[in-house]
């Protein structure tokens, strides 16, 4: 994998809404603080644009998020919001620019497809807060100040409380994940994500329970659990209905289609579409200890 340059004092950092749309005073705060970091910001003219639900045409939203990728003075990319709209516009990319000069691009959600593009090129990137996570005051610091950490080249390491359905036991690998949806969404196209190998995370928002235990069911039939180095489930929030619609909850249904698998599984990780949403380079090798008393997910240092 091909892992971007760390940032630096003075460096330059772009802001683009390539899904869905946000006002730009939402991505104030966002922009004071990257400044207060050392870093010169460009804000994309999808910032504070809209188009129905998007921040512009299928075109617009493409163009700008392209010349962000292909602008060397930018040397980090911070998706405003997620949403919806990538997978309208993937395939109109192109990345040749990007792999022969990489740099990181930040996002979750709806962004777990351009992951996953960048998988496929061989481009690490970050899955990780975006612009509204920078106002949620003192309580996001820790998840905002990880992700200042991977941008200058600090390795992160996470803690997370034990949960009864884990699986213990200790691996590293590289990781890739994101949004279930948009993982089982991918499966069958050029982009759907390879896991042979790989400690795979996962995390959904708003999703009704049956859904839930349909996606899995998907994700699992089309091969995506059966060679997994380790698997971290991160946060089921705000489901549309009640566990007892379906008889169980959103952790009982993943773990009911996993007691086959024996390696390390843990649950209710701090990544997730709330507050608790803990910044993973996506390709980067991570050493995932799932223990009795507690979970640590850090950076593997490789050595050459």
């Amino acid at each position: 994998m091909i892992q971007p340059q760390n940032l630096q004092p003075g460096d330059l950092i772009g802001i683009v809404c390539p899904a869905g749309t946000i006002p730009a005073q939402n991505v104030q705060k966002c922009v004071e603080m990257l400044t207060s970091w050392g870093y010169q910001v460009k804000l994309g003219n999808t910032v504070g644009g809209k188009y129905f639900t998007y921040s512009g045409t299928d075109e617009e939203r493409a163009f700008d998020l392209q010349q962000m990728m292909d602008d060397s003075s930018v040397k980090a990319i911070l998706c405003g919001r997620g949403g919806y709209g990538l997978s309208r516009i993937i395939d109109r990319l192109n990345f040749s620019r990007l792999k022969s000069s990489p740099k990181w691009i930040i996002g979750f959600s709806d962004i777990t497809i351009l992951h996953a593009a960048l998988q496929k090129n061989e481009i690490m990137s970050i899955h990780g807060p975006m612009a509204a996570a920078f106002n949620k005051g003192k309580e996001g610091e820790p998840y905002i100040q990880a992700l200042k950490n991977i941008l200058v080249g600090i390795p992160t390491s996470y803690a997370a409380n034990p949960h009864a359905f884990n699986k213990l036991g200790k691996v590293t690998a590289p990781m890739i994940g994101g949004n279930l949806c948009l993982v089982a969404h991918m499966i069958g196209s050029t982009n759907s994500i390879d896991t042979r190998g790989k400690i795979l995370f996962l995390e959904d928002t708003g999703e009704f329970h049956y859904n839930l235990d349909r996606m899995v069911i998907q994700i699992k039939k089309a091969g995506l659990f059966e060679h997994l180095a380790g698997l971290v489930i991160g946060g089921f929030t705000d489901m549309r209905d009640e566990p007892n619609d379906i008889g169980a909850g959103a952790y009982e249904i993943v773990q009911s289609h996993l007691i086959s698998y024996s390696y390390p599984v843990c649950y209710e990780f701090p990544i997730s579409h709330v507050l608790a949403n803990y910044p993973i380079k996506e390709g980067g090798q991570y050493t995932l200890d799932v223990g009795a008393t507690e979970v640590i997910l850090k950076e593997a240092l490789i050595k050459f």
